[in-house]
């Protein structure tokens, strides 16, 4: 089963413009992304998916593969896409390019839930242990069935406990925070970055609903912690902060791959 990551990356944000770009700790944050992503051993090609020169040559500076996306795709998922339509691997990993935290062994965790045949996507989920988090509207939560097929995904609280409070101590647990990482059969994802979007994936904004909307089927795995990405200046700050506290070496050396 051959394997690719894929890194979408764009300049334009709301809230942190330019931010692949972003370099307080001598590595531009999206090389601190590649690298972690460098280092699972699933795949055997990383590359990043840009709709910006600026960042297309940032990442050739640092000895990375990139390629250029048109400009006007409505995600990172149709981003992926395109890139994914020029590759010959069998499975597509869409890694976030601003999460430069992410674990290189939760990425081989979600490449090996595609060995089942059954699965057309995959994706990962960490347990809820407060509250806040159930009651966030900002995070995702999922609910899967006893294979761990993903049944729903909402920014409501879900399950709603009708009665009591919900118990997050239980095991194995309930309630499940989705984390933002996805593994697409290659031809699957050409099919559905090619369907309209679903009703359900329109009301909560939430792409994996097409998905589930059209009966595909998606497994969940679940890790012990959530990886933090970048959105705003102050989570930006806090990276860097974090970077510094392990040395300036917290992403290591990068594994190259073809």
């Amino acid at each position: 089963m051959a394997v690719a990551i894929v890194i979408p990356a764009r300049w334009a944000s709301s809230r942190l413009p330019g931010k692949p770009l972003l370099r307080e700790t001598g590595k531009y944050l999206i090389e601190h992304v590649y690298e972690r992503a460098s280092q699972a051993r699933c795949a055997s090609e990383i590359l990043v998916a840009t709709d910006d020169p600026r960042i297309l040559s940032a990442v050739r500076e640092f000895g990375g593969q990139a390629r250029m996306t048109r400009t006007d795709h409505a995600s990172g998922t149709d981003r992926v896409a395109e890139v994914a339509a020029q590759l010959a691997a069998d499975v597509i990993i869409n890694v976030q390019g601003d999460e430069p935290q992410i674990d290189p062994h939760a990425i081989d965790q979600l490449a090996a839930l595609m060995h089942d045949p059954v699965a057309d996507m995959a994706t990962l989920a960490v347990p809820i242990t407060n509250l806040e988090t159930y009651l966030n509207p900002n995070v995702v939560k999922v609910v899967c069935d006893s294979r761990g097929r993903a049944l729903y995904f909402s920014r409501s609280p879900i399950p709603k406990v009708r009665d009591g409070s919900p118990d997050f101590t239980a095991q194995p647990p309930c309630f499940l925070q989705h984390l933002g990482i996805y593994a697409y059969r290659r031809t699957y994802l050409l099919h559905i970055a090619a369907t309209a979007p679903h009703p359900l994936e329109q009301l909560e904004k939430l792409e994996q609903l097409r998905v589930l909307g059209n009966g595909g089927t998606i497994l969940v795995g679940q890790v012990a912690h959530a990886h933090r990405g970048v959105d705003t200046p102050a989570d930006y700050a806090a990276f860097v902060q974090w970077y510094r506290q392990q040395g300036g070496n917290a992403t290591g050396s990068s594994r190259r791959v073809a």
